[in-house]
């Protein structure tokens, strides 16, 4: 588990820095401005589709399907798929390019009539991508089942490097809509590149007919994990709709926060993927032995990573934007998103858990709940607190999802939930000690990098997930 996890974390830490670059070189080229607000809403529901399938909605239902079935079987079934998938995948680019005008008043009502427009143009491009991100999916799904992570994990390396080479070369000069026709250019990229490989496993997209009942199958499976990707992304919805409400420049700090969360959520992303992979056909206790390894390294890699960003929020944010003058309000959010980090860690991979026995159901119902929570406190919040009030709604929604994971699959006396939790809620909160204690700058950026690093080394001595249960 472990060797594979580094690897495919290698593999998708260099796309999530390219789109961490991306974002970076967008605020330095157009800063915190309606240009920027505008694209980003546009950016929304595209991105919002490739992330899901990042994630594993597509993976999660597909992969038991494909790995049931003998290596004929297995051709048949992918080449029946492709057509399927591509038909749903136009369905959707067709839905987000004529109704473009609907869909930016929804997700960024606070943008003026200039942004507007430039939201719909950049959507209406954008809207393409789609095709690109479900078909690179579907590829996926054998390159996993084989063991092939690395190649996978490359999708956000290739989608993001065009889009990061023009703004590179063009800086301010840049134009919306040059920027999303590079982001096109790079979603057409990720499944280019598994072509070759697929050929070799014996991919045919012309045989249509090739396994009639996959279709069905598939949607079976894929129902309940949709209907918790479309609550997770309405929730980010909902995110950005607030923030365009509370003044220029909000959507493009809470995407900026989001982004570089993204980076230490890279490693949990690749476990999610492995642990999957690992779980499928083992017995109940083998899958539980297999849990506890996975929490306990989620916890591993997500505290440190909390406790720097809570302790070295402002002077990291000087480093790489030193010309924004709101940056403590990002380093306020981003102190305060750092929390969720190990909870919706253990989140992810006690819903992989119910994947693997085949239960999409009981994770939807959770995380309904979860997502309820997160709403009410949405309403209350963000009017109260600003931006921070967004996270700290974030933080109660996952809490709750993942207490509701653990009773309703009784794990509640079979995993060390109240200990690692406790340290997920005190290690951050005593990292605020070190902006009080050490000066702003250099210094409490070396402090905080050496404090979490040795919170590290006494995290993998206590837990050691390497270790067989």
């Amino acid at each position: 588990m472990l060797g594979s996890t580094l690897w495919l974390t290698l593999a998708t830490l260099i796309g999530l820095a390219a789109g961490f670059a991306r974002e970076w070189l967008l605020i330095d080229a157009w800063g915190a401005s309606l240009r920027s607000d505008a694209f980003l809403v546009a950016l929304f529901l595209p991105e919002a589709v490739r992330m899901a399938l990042a994630t594993g909605l597509f993976s999660s239902a597909a992969l038991p399907l494909y790995q049931e079935r003998d290596a004929a079987q297995r051709e048949a079934w992918l080449s029946a798929l492709t057509g399927r998938v591509l038909g749903c995948a136009l369905l959707i680019t067709v839905l987000f390019h004529v109704a473009a005008p609907l869909w930016v008043m929804l997700i960024g009502p606070g943008l003026s009539d200039e942004g507007r427009m430039l939201a719909m143009q950049s959507l209406q491009v954008l809207a393409w991508c789609v095709p690109g991100f479900m078909l690179h999916a579907l590829l996926c799904i054998p390159l996993q089942a084989h063991a092939r992570f690395v190649l996978a994990g490359l999708g956000s390396l290739l989608f993001n490097l065009p889009p990061v080479i023009y703004l590179a070369v063009m800086g301010e000069q840049a134009t919306p809509s040059g920027l999303a026709s590079s982001c096109l250019l790079g979603s057409w990229l990720m499944p280019m590149a598994l072509l070759p490989a697929m050929r070799g496993m014996g991919w045919r997209p012309w045989r249509f007919q090739a396994d009639r009942d996959c279709g069905q199958q598939l949607l079976r499976r894929l129902g309940p994990l949709l209907a918790s990707t479309m609550a997770s992304q309405g929730l980010a919805l909902l995110e950005r709709m607030i923030a365009s409400l509370l003044g220029e420049g909000a959507v493009t700090w809470l995407n900026f926060a989001r982004k570089l969360i993204n980076l230490p959520m890279v490693a949990l992303m690749s476990l999610n993927q492995v642990l999957l992979g690992l779980m499928g056909g083992k017995s109940e206790q083998e899958r539980l032995a297999l849990l506890r390894r996975g929490t306990a390294m989620a916890t591993l890699l997500t505290v440190p990573v909390a406790v720097g960003l809570v302790g070295a929020a402002e002077p990291l944010i000087q480093l790489l934007l030193p010309s924004q003058a709101s940056g403590g309000v990002l380093a306020a959010l981003l102190g305060w998103l750092g929390l969720t980090l190990l909870f919706a860690a253990w989140n992810a991979l006690l819903a992989r858990y119910a994947y693997a026995a085949g239960d999409t159901r009981l994770p939807l119902a959770c995380e309904l709940s979860g997502n309820a929570l997160n709403v009410v406190f949405l309403m209350i919040l963000p009017w109260i607190l600003g931006l921070k009030g967004i996270a700290l709604a974030a933080l109660l929604g996952v809490l709750l999802t993942g207490f509701l994971l653990m009773c309703k699959q009784r794990l509640l006396g079979s995993l060390d939930w109240k200990r690692q939790w406790g340290l997920g809620l005190a290690m951050p909160a005593l990292a605020l000690l070190i902006p009080l204690s050490v000066p702003l700058g250099w210094w409490q950026l070396g402090s905080t990098i050496v404090i979490s690093g040795l919170l590290m080394v006494l995290l993998a001595a206590w837990l050691r997930p390497w270790r067989a249960a």
